[in-house]
């Protein structure tokens, strides 16, 4: 038996400029961490050596790996050629909250189905590899961060440059600091969970249109600012900056708010956040708030209908926590 741990991610500001349709005109970045909350993906070998069976939200066993229905076991297990070979999934989130959960379980299935057939593979391969399979072999319109969030792991800036490379840098700061930003986020579920391809479809055509694209660069700027304020300590501008990216953010499709998404906003800025943004693509799922310690009680007390969710960094990325082979 084999198990990866996948980590899932926040990503703070850039979010939309890993988009295509935005970094092959000009160089897109984001700033955003992984988490420890992760995605588990356990393979062993299954009693009938000519089935497979896969089990996620649904158990699935077939002989003929074009019957799965899952798209990415489907295009991964057709990659590898394997059979006789059971696969199953735990998340600690569930997916279509804003975290990256479907990117993490690619990465996380590559990750584990390279150890089991013996070979080494980079971070940035895995990464590149689970982009291919998303983007280009499944035709999600989706961006590349999440791929690179979870399987590097850490506090970065990831860049995507006009000729498709993508460049990883870990934001250089401080232990102290890093543990006070932490403590000064704080995120709470909305009980919501949607399809982020439908909005991303809708960001991706917008694109196109002169103010989602100069909104876009404006983002792509501030994620600069931020990597900028946070390796010299200015922990508090993070609030700002936030808040700035989060008004971007709506500009770029129609879906991103909605009315209870707003007034959760305008609730937490009434009672200490000073910036903050809902994870992933829009519509739903978890928002994240700065909001500095001294703060924190009013605040979490005018969101009590919510359900607040504890969290820390993570540094690892993707790894290997067991295995039986040699």
């Amino acid at each position: 038996m084999i198990i990866t741990k996948t980590p899932f991610r926040i990503s703070f500001v850039g979010g939309g400029s890993d988009l295509e349709a935005f970094y092959s005109q000009h160089p897109g970045a984001v700033l955003s961490t992984s988490i420890n909350q992760y995605m588990y993906i356990s393979s062993h070998h299954y009693f009938e050596p000519n089935q497979v069976r896969v089990k996620y939200s649904q158990t699935e066993t077939v002989e003929n790996l074009a019957d799965l229905k899952h798209p990415i076991l489907k295009t991964v297990l057709e990659k590898f050629g394997l059979n006789g070979i059971e696969i199953s999934s735990i998340a600690d989130i569930p997916g279509g909250t804003g975290m990256g959960s479907s990117s993490s379980f690619t990465v996380g299935l590559l990750h584990n189905l390279y150890t089991a057939t013996g070979k080494k593979i980079t971070k940035a391969e895995l990464a590149k590899e689970a982009c291919n399979i998303e983007i280009n072999l499944l035709n999600e319109p989706i961006g590349k961060q999440d791929q690179y969030a979870a399987a590097f792991g850490n506090m970065n800036v990831i860049r995507f440059e006009k000729n498709g490379t993508t460049e990883v840098t870990p934001v250089n700061i401080s232990t102290a600091a890093k543990e006070e930003l932490e403590s000064n986020l704080l995120m709470f579920y909305l009980g919501t969970q949607r399809k982020a391809s439908d909005i991303l479809a809708e960001q991706k055509k917008n694109t196109a249109s002169i103010d989602k694209f100069t909104a876009l660069k404006r983002m792509v700027d501030l994620v600069y600012e931020m990597q900028k304020s946070l390796e010299e300590g200015h922990l508090n501008d993070m609030g700002k900056i936030l808040h700035e990216n989060w008004i971007l953010k709506q500009q770029l499709a129609s879906s991103i708010s909605n009315p209870e998404i707003s007034e959760c906003y305008e609730t937490a800025l009434q009672n200490g956040a000073t910036g903050g943004k809902l994870l992933g693509a829009g519509g739903g799922g978890f928002m994240l708030f700065y909001c500095p310690r001294d703060n924190q009680s009013k605040l979490i007390n005018a969101l009590s209908k919510l359900r607040r969710f504890d969290f820390k960094f993570e540094d690892k990325g993707s790894s290997v926590i067991y295995s039986d082979r040699e």
